[in-house]
């Protein structure tokens, strides 16, 4: 889909949909804005008699469509709500144009215009980007493995209608929530497809493709690498499966060979398990499905990482996913296993199903040593104990730095992506000690978030560290306004709203 931002002269009989967004109306005393006269004329006096019977109020999500008298005005008219004045912000406007992206392909209408109120403050450059952004997650389908038959046509164009914003800066924003939904969109896209073609060897193919396409550095450390750098917990995890695992780095504004970087630096490391078997410990099998998901971490970082090329953020990004894939077999990791990760510390084996920790003890190490960054942040469907305490409803964050915790809940706040911070004491970093190893990889039901979290903190040292539990969003059952069923994308545009705003810690 191609998405412009237009003066509003340019809306033509060419438009197949024409979109009024509005806020809260009252029908007691409301009078037709005069800008809204000569919509209203094209549908012959309708729009005003829709608001003065009381059928459309404004409230958000509330459509109402409408139709041209004749062929030269937009074919369709929708008015679109989006609530009280003083509440409507970037959330409100970027779901509506999800809304009406979604009416637009159900109708198979293939150019869209949108009009949005006439508030200032709704024309700014966060609600112009978050309009862009609601045009594209709404527009997404995962319809790769369906076939042609009976597939809705996408919008071809949406344009978004402006009468005072400068249009130089409007489009400049609106490239911006372009950049950041479609990357939200590749996050998805990897999350959602199917482990047979998705496996290590293969996400990080799609890393490389990403990568050449927009100028990232990139390196893929193969079998014989990952035992160069003595990466033993993230190996133990791979040799029960046939498909060897791959770790990937992406660099954005990459130094020169051998030197340090003179910006900021932060390191983003996302769990990339294609797919989680549980290993020996296996499984119930209705426990195993939507297991292609266990890499949304990594696929989060992929997204995150074309986002900072694209838009180009004046800071040092490192992207690093470990992929492996999770399977039980004759050669696979048991219970009771010790093992030595690369940072030298030895993890006692509990559970072969708490393998995202032993992947992310390597990569975190790999990451502070390699990059020597201002901060680090992890990203994975770690705990199902996260899914219980928070529900679908937010991410957990959990960190050895106050700062930069809150940082990621406002940054969350600001991007409709909620986190929400829990606990990490000392005593649950002395709690994850082994009487037989340094550390035991899991702590049991008690917390099991927390402890998940304090057996990756004894891999971070004193580096700022973050570690988002995206257990119980990265994927939904349930579709909802832009987010149809499958994989979220979360963290995309909260890490990319982070990244734009850095600052020292």
């Amino acid at each position: 889909m191609q998405v412009s931002v237009e003066k509003r002269a340019s809306v033509n009989s060419e438009t197949d949909l024409f979109a009024v967004l509005t806020t809260s109306i009252n029908s007691e005393n409301w009078r037709l804005p005069p800008r809204w006269a000569e919509i209203d004329g094209w549908v012959d006096g309708n729009l005003k008699r829709v608001v003065d019977l009381g059928d459309f109020s404004g409230k958000a999500g509330q459509t109402v469509r409408l139709y041209s008298k004749d062929g030269t005005s937009p074919k369709r008219i929708i008015l679109v709500g989006i609530g009280n004045s003083k509440e409507v912000g970037p959330k409100e406007l970027r779901n509506a144009c999800s809304i009406v992206i979604e009416e637009a392909t159900k109708l198979e209408s293939r150019r869209v215009a949108v009009l949005p109120p006439l508030e200032r403050r709704l024309s700014s450059s966060a609600c112009l980007q978050a309009m862009s952004e609601g045009f594209v997650l709404g527009g997404y389908r995962y319809d790769q493995y369906q076939t042609a038959k009976g597939k809705p046509k996408s919008v071809a164009h949406a344009a978004i209608l402006i009468e005072t914003a400068n249009l130089r800066t409007a489009r400049r924003a609106s490239g911006a929530g372009i950049a950041i939904a479609e990357s939200q969109n590749l996050a998805r896209d990897l999350s959602n497809q199917p482990p047979w073609d998705l496996n290590p060897v293969t996400l990080a193919e799609a890393a490389k493709e990403m990568a050449k396409a927009t100028g990232l550095r990139c390196k893929i450390e193969d079998l014989q690498g990952l035992k160069k750098l003595k990466m033993g917990a993230m190996l133990a995890v791979a040799q029960g499966s046939s498909n060897p695992p791959r770790l990937i780095t992406l660099e954005h504004n990459a130094p020169k060979p051998g030197q340090k970087s003179r910006r900021p630096t932060v390191c983003l490391i996302g769990k990339g398990v294609t797919f989680d078997s549980g290993g020996l410990s296996l499984k119930p099998s209705g426990s195993m499905v939507t297991m292609k998901h266990d890499m949304s971490g990594g696929a989060t970082v992929i997204g995150a990482m074309r986002a900072c090329a694209l838009l180009r953020l004046p800071i040092h990004v490192v992207g690093i996913v470990g992929a492996v894939e999770n399977m039980p077999s004759g050669t696979a990791y048991r219970p009771d296993d010790v093992v030595t990760s690369a940072s030298g510390k030895t993890i006692e084996i509990g559970n072969t199903d708490a393998e995202g920790r032993l992947v992310l003890a390597d990569a975190l190490h790999y990451a502070r040593t390699t990059f020597e960054p201002d901060a680090l942040i992890d990203l994975a469907t770690l705990t199902g104990a996260c899914v219980i305490a928070l529900g679908k409803w937010c991410a957990g964050v959990l960190a050895n730095n106050e700062a930069l915790a809150s940082r990621i809940q406002v940054a969350g706040e600001t991007t409709s992506e909620r986190f929400w911070q829990l606990p990490l004491w000392e005593d649950h970093r002395k709690f994850i000690k082994s009487h037989i190893a340094d550390v035991k990889q899991v702590g049991g039901r008690e917390a099991g978030t927390i402890t998940a979290a304090a057996f990756l903190s004894h891999f971070v040292e004193d580096t700022p560290w973050a570690h988002l539990d995206i257990a119980g969003v990265a994927n939904t059952d349930q579709a909802s306004t832009g987010q149809p069923r499958g994989a979220t994308g979360i963290g995309v545009r909260a890490l990319i709203e982070l990244l734009q705003n850095w600052k020292k810690l």
